[in-house]
């Protein structure tokens, strides 16, 4: 594991290389833990957010797929006018059939329309909503583990730079200690302007160094908030231990688990299932399909002036007296003379004006119904070439492509778990074997340092040691962040976290 002096400099560093510039909301805790920054992450990156907006389309698209199984209702209502003056009926006009000086007219229609249409792929498309939703969710449990993965290594490099910047501080400070003594060890003859020199030169080279490490710590911590969606200059010390411990998994649990849990073939998965029931909706295109419908109309009609209707009824009134008259002369020209009607009956009074006037008043709400209808139809599709099977082989061979895709997805994930543990496992012993090699450097430097103090040796010989000392460290963070990144790269195959803490 992380030697407990690299812990304890870990957030003193960080803390040291904030950036003075604060940001306007509070987002990012300062101690900040890697499951922080996933959450986080998870809920401020814009790529994971668009991928998570397609789970509430698809929730739609269940309730849509069930509302297909109800009928449709419609109404209109419209409104019409009609001017004054000559209409023509077929090759006659209006005044040739006896309707001369027709006025203007104002119509209004209303319409209630009820259709019901069910067949094979309507009755299905509910449970084909629904699968989708699945792999729609799959889908998003893979964004999210892609996001886990790549929060970890940001997460981790941030790390590592960290370390780099304290190594790249104590090679300062060994190296100002070792100016120091190079000029002290002149003042007594022991050493020499050249040491001087040199040992100046290697301070200026570890302050470069300091540099360049500052540099790409910020560049990890820019890109681990970019990774976040938050504000990049948002102030953080990252707080979670990275342990280095032996990997304790066999290749067999492994796969048992990354059956289960990787995302990659939960996907391939859902989309088995999704194709699955794609065959079921193209064979539904052989089912007949049932047809409803129903409907309510009325309409309005008002002339611009009933002047016309009045005269037409006076003159059908007259003609009615005229015909009662001639029919009771006719009576009292019988053997046996029949009684006469009364004529009287049948004259034109104002009232008979006024209910004319009256009747006229129905614009635009006075409906007139029109009689309801109604309508049933069954459909069965006998012949449409060969399109419908066309389909279902379609459909038929997608699933197998799929299956096959899945079997393809399923053997790379056991290659790549045994590729990946087997890196693990090199990783680790290389830390171990890094971890002696820095202890060794450690005391050379301290042997050549002693010797170079009582002038056993020459200064090039601290020089190479201070080197030395340098590689030890480097290379041990190396070694160690490498167990990390294979690590983070295992769980990302495996589709879950594998980190003792």
């Amino acid at each position: 594991m992380l030697t407990g002096s690299l812990l304890r400099a870990l957030p003193l560093a960080a803390l040291i290389l904030l950036p003075g510039r604060a940001t306007t909301q509070e987002i990012v805790p300062v101690t900040l833990s890697l499951e922080e920054a996933i959450e986080i992450a998870r809920s401020n990156n814009p790529t994971f957010q668009a991928i998570r907006n397609n789970e509430a389309l698809a929730d739609w698209d269940v309730k849509a797929a069930y509302g297909s199984l109800l009928p449709s209702a419609s109404t209109n209502f419209s409104l019409s006018w009609q001017g004054a003056g000559e209409q023509t009926f077929g090759s006659l006009t209006a005044e040739e059939l006896g309707f001369a000086d027709q006025p203007s007219f104002m119509f209004s229609r209303y319409g209630l329309n009820l259709n019901y249409s069910i067949n094979g792929s309507t009755l299905l498309a509910p449970g084909q909503a629904k699968i989708s939703r699945v792999a729609t969710r799959a889908d998003v449990a893979f964004g999210s583990s892609e996001l886990i993965s790549q929060v970890t290594q940001n997460y981790i490099e941030v790390l590592r730079q960290t370390e780099q910047v304290r190594v790249s501080e104590q090679q300062r400070e060994r190296a100002r200690f070792n100016l120091r003594l190079a000029e002290a060890q002149l003042q007594v003859g022991t050493a020499t302007a050249v040491d001087v020199a040199q040992a100046a030169v290697a301070l200026g080279r570890a302050e470069v160094t300091i540099l360049q490490t500052t540099n790409a710590l910020e560049t990890a911590r820019i890109r681990l908030l970019q990774r976040m969606g938050v504000d990049l200059y948002s102030p953080f010390v990252p707080t979670t231990p990275f342990v280095l411990s032996e990997p304790p998994w066999s290749r067999d649990q492994l796969v048992s688990l990354g059956l289960q849990a990787s995302p990659t073939l939960q996907a391939a998965r859902a989309l088995q299932s999704v194709s699955s029931y794609g065959v079921k909706m193209a064979k539904s295109a052989y089912l007949p399909t049932l047809s409803l419908s129903a409907g309510l109309n009325g309409f309005t009609r008002q002339a611009s002036s009933t002047a016309l209707n009045i005269q037409q009824a006076e003159t059908q009134a007259q003609g009615s007296i005229q015909n009662c008259l001639f029919t009771n002369d006719l009576f009292t020209r019988l053997s046996d003379p029949l009684p006469a009607q009364d004529c009287s009956a049948f004259t034109f009074t104002d009232d008979d004006a006024q209910q004319i006037r009256d009747n006229n008043r129905s614009f635009p709400f006075d409906f007139t119904g029109q009689p309801a209808s109604a309508s049933l139809t069954i459909s069965l599709p006998l012949f449409q070439g060969l399109d419908r099977q066309r389909q279902v082989t379609m459909a038929q061979v997608q699933l197998e492509d799929l299956d096959y895709e899945y079997q393809e997805a399923e053997l790379a994930l056991r290659a790549d778990i045994a590729v990946t543990l087997a890196t693990v496992r090199a990783a680790y012993q290389a830390a171990l074997i890094e971890d002696q090699n820095q202890i060794v450097a450690d005391e050379q430097l301290r042997l050549a340092r002693e010797r170079f103090r009582v002038g056993l040796a020459g200064f090039l010989e601290l020089l190479e040691a201070e080197t030395l000392k340098v590689e030890a460290d480097r290379e041990q963070i190396a070694a160690i962040f490498a167990y990390h990144d294979s690590l983070a790269n295992l769980e990302a195959v495996v589709g879950t976290s594998l980190r003792i803490q």
